[in-house]
């Protein structure tokens, strides 16, 4: 077997709803800023839930021309402008690359379900002829990846991840695995999501999972709270630069940190609700450190799933506490969708970013609104103030409906 190569991040780009580029949303996220506010993007007044963070500062003028922007669905124009402020932030010189050994595998967990929904209407109204002939590839999942390849002549590997919620870690993990295994030397790797639409709505509402804390926006998405009534849901893309050590060393990049290890199980239990023992996410997190064999005490940060939903954050809590036993207390775990919202497939990307930061600066997002702990939810979750650890070694939480679970490992980086 050849040797592993050694996977560290150079590059990161975000689009969200407390910052569309890396240092308005690091500045957010260490403030405590909330994304959260009324639905504007159609009239939510007949649903249960009438909040989202969406994004308001979006200048799609600033990353395409007209014409590619009515050929995109708002799910591409958010992947593509954090790719581009991934690659920008990299340094990458695209001209001297080789293009085969760049690649590019991306998450999201419904894609282009508002160009589905639009062409969808356009069809009972006026018929198949007017049906756009873009409706197809407008629609699917994997051509942020596709278009994210044609705008930077990455031919590598590519193609895209769906496992809900989970979509982006696991896009994450495939991206490091192959750098690993050396199939590349650059990959660009994250997820996108534009789910803020009429049908999606009215499933989430549906199903309960949304807050209906609409008359008061920005407390509504409290992780680990007593008072927690469901996620919110959100907008936007994160997107990395995986590089093999080598090739980022060769040409002097700046090192965010490194990623040294994932675990992936299947909770094998229900559509949507999480196994109640937090065994499948228990095990994630076990293989993800057995993989790069790291000891539980070793880890300082979990960036955790928390979703802000009822059986979800106890499930993680019970599962933290499987893996970590009495040292869990000693960890300073967070939940950045009290800030963000719920970015669905694109949430464990966004969170990676912000993973990348805290080792980069030694500073821990704080878990806001996180006002009552819930008695079953009794780690240290960083509740409203950001705090100085300075962690060497990090994980990040992922877990979809389904029963997806995978856990990435992060290091503070060191030659």
């Amino acid at each position: 077997m050849s040797k592993q190569c050694r996977v560290v991040v150079t590059g990161m780009g975000v689009i969200t709803s407390i910052g569309s580029d890396l240092a308005s949303f690091w500045e957010g996220l260490l403030e405590g800023r909330r994304g959260a506010g009324p639905v504007t993007r159609f009239d939510a007044s007949a649903y249960s839930s009438r909040i989202a963070c969406e994004i308001k500062d979006f200048d799609g003028a600033a990353y395409f021309d007209r014409k590619e922007m009515r050929r995109m669905d708002p799910s591409c124009h958010y992947g593509l402008a954090a790719a581009q402020l991934a690659v920008d932030d990299s340094g990458l010189a695209l001209e001297a690359i080789d293009q085969y050994r760049c690649g590019v595998i991306l998450g999201s967990g419904i894609g282009g379900i508002h160009t589905f929904e639009t062409q969808h209407r356009a069809l009972l109204e006026s018929g198949p002829r007017r049906v756009s002939p873009f409706f197809i590839p407008m629609m699917i999942i994997d051509m942020s990846a596709g278009l994210s390849a044609m705008r930077f002549g990455f031919k590598g590997p590519n193609y895209a991840t769906v496992s809900a919620c989970a979509s982006s870690a696991h896009a994450l993990a495939d991206a490091f695995r192959t750098v690993e295994r050396g199939d590349a030397d650059v990959m660009l790797s994250g997820g996108t999501e534009a789910p803020i639409t009429e049908a999606a709505y009215a499933g989430f509402c549906a199903n309960q999972a949304l807050s209906s804390r609409n008359d008061d926006p920005a407390s509504a998405s409290r992780p680990f709270d007593k008072d927690r009534d469901g996620f919110v849901m959100a907008e936007g893309a994160g997107m990395l630069i995986l590089e093999s050590l080598g090739h980022a060393t060769a040409r002097n990049a700046h090192i965010y940190g490194e990623i040294i290890g994932a675990g992936m199980t299947a909770d094998a239990y229900h559509m949507t609700a999480p196994e109640p023992d937090g065994q499948g996410a228990t095990h994630a997190m076990r293989i993800a450190l057995s993989s790069t064999g790291i000891e539980p005490q070793d880890v300082s940060h979990i960036n955790s799933h928390g979703t802000s939903t009822g059986l979800g954050d106890i499930a993680e809590t019970k599962a933290i506490k499987n893996v970590f036993d009495g040292y869990a207390k000693n960890i300073a775990i967070n939940s950045t969708k009290s800030m963000t919202g719920h970015l669905l497939g694109a949430a464990g990307a966004v969170e990676m970013v912000a993973v990348m930061k805290a080792l980069e600066t030694g500073w821990i997002p704080p878990t806001v609104n996180l006002d009552q702990p819930d008695p079953e939810c009794d780690l240290e979750y960083t509740a409203h103030t950001k705090r100085k650890v300075d962690p060497e070694v990090a994980l990040s939480n992922s877990f979809g409906f389904g029963g997806h679970n995978i856990t990435l490992v992060a290091r503070r980086f060191h030659n």
